[in-house]
């Protein structure tokens, strides 16, 4: 992520710390991306897949797609073969719906719900698998007509869906425990995975090995109370720890 990008995050992500309500978040959110092309912001809980057939209201973080479509997804219970839903529960990072090594969706309703996906403008998306403190499994996707995201952005929105996710969490009541104070070595290390540096690289610059840098950021992770990566750096601009 360049520099220019960063800071550009770093005051979306600033204005998503204000949200009070989880549709000031999905407004946000929306409004910012609406240049790559983005209506639908969608992200939910998953159950387990031998599980998807319970998937209900309940489950739904924050949403704003066409009501009629919600009716039939909830009723069909769709979420028990949409491919999308599949492909998040077995993947640890973002995908885009057309990315090549997507499974092929064979199955006919898994094709008749991507089909009305497209009637109603949910025709590309990008969504990035989401997992919260407690293990469960979540995911957020970013939808519409025609998406224009390049590859380089695509950093950029899986801070951005872990840090709105962990937001539209946090007003609907499940805040997070508190947190621990980074060392400055544990600071240092967290600002330079912010702006993309590899563990390679931020040894290169901090004179230590990878093991070091992992290390620091298994440290992060455990005072952030977060379980990867992505969360650690949207906790640590929630937190005011990296500039």
């Amino acid at each position: 992520m360049s520099r220019r990008s960063l800071d550009h995050t770093l005051k979306l992500l600033k204005e998503l710390d204000r949200a009070a309500s989880v549709p000031e978040v999905v407004g946000i959110v929306r409004g910012q991306l609406a240049g790559f092309g983005v209506d639908a912001v969608i992200a939910a809980l998953l159950p387990e897949a031998v599980a998807l057939r319970s998937f209900d209201r309940r489950f739904l973080v924050m949403e704003n797609v066409d009501e009629a479509w919600r009716r039939v997804y909830l009723g069909q219970h769709y979420a028990a073969d949409d491919p999308i839903v599949r492909e998040t529960l077995d993947r640890t990072t973002g995908f885009g719906w057309d990315d090549p090594d997507l499974r092929p969706v064979r199955e006919r309703r898994a094709a008749q719900i991507m089909s009305e996906a497209a009637e109603i403008g949910l025709r590309q998306g990008y969504t990035v698998p989401l997992t919260t403190l407690e293990g469960a499994p979540g995911g957020m996707t970013f939808a519409g007509d025609r998406l224009e995201i390049d590859p380089a952005h695509r950093g950029m929105l899986t801070l951005l869906a872990s840090y709105a996710f962990g937001q539209a969490l946090l007003v609907r009541g499940h805040g997070p425990a508190g947190r621990g104070v980074l060392s400055p070595r544990e600071r240092e290390t967290l600002q330079w995975t912010a702006e993309g540096k590899t563990d390679w690289e931020i040894g290169e610059i901090m004179g230590i090995s990878e093991h070091g840098i992992d290390a620091h950021l298994r440290n992060v992770r455990a005072k952030l109370g977060v379980r990867n990566r992505a969360q650690a750096v949207a906790e640590g601009f929630r937190l005011g720890l990296i500039v």
